[in-house]
């Protein structure tokens, strides 16, 4: 059976309808994007979620996002009404953008060795309901899992 890595799954899965409002709405909420796609990529591969995995990308994601996508981001967020006047502030800015995109793919790629033997299972996948920030954003998860599901059930059927 084909597979994605994650990056290419999260480029993929990011591009599916509502999926880039629904991970944004997430972001606000909390949520750490890179973890609920890659949440979204075990379950839709049926790995099984537990304790110890959770754990796991937590530690693993949990200090790059503080550390170097955060003040990334908010440093970029911050120069947003400026740079709207200012052409070298808002070349500036940009850079920032792709910075903060090749510092979640490295953080993508660290989560995917960090679960690269986990294998799959008959368990219940629970990944984007246990690390979802509350319960009010079912609807935002539902729509994630579905294209998370619907790439997958394309690769089985390549």
């Amino acid at each position: 059976m084909p597979d994605l890595n994650l990056w290419d799954f999260a480029v993929r899965c990011y591009a599916q309808p509502g999926v880039e409002s629904v991970c944004l709405e997430l972001q606000s909420q909390g949520a750490d994007v890179c973890v609920l796609l890659c949440a979204a990529w075990l379950e839709a591969r049926g790995v099984a979620c537990n304790e110890e995995r959770l754990h796991a990308l937590q530690e693993v994601a949990a200090p790059w996002q503080r550390d170097i996508v955060e003040p990334l981001r908010a440093l970029r967020q911050a120069w947003r009404p400026t740079a709207q006047s200012d052409e070298a502030l808002r070349e500036l800015r940009e850079t920032l953008k792709t910075m903060e995109l090749q510092a979640e793919r490295h953080l993508l790629a660290r989560l995917q060795t960090t679960s690269d033997d986990w294998a799959a299972s008959c368990e219940p996948n629970l990944w984007l309901k246990t690390l979802a920030p509350s319960n009010h954003c079912r609807a935002g998860l539902e729509t994630l899992r579905s294209a998370a599901y619907r790439i997958q059930r394309e690769l089985d059927d390549f």
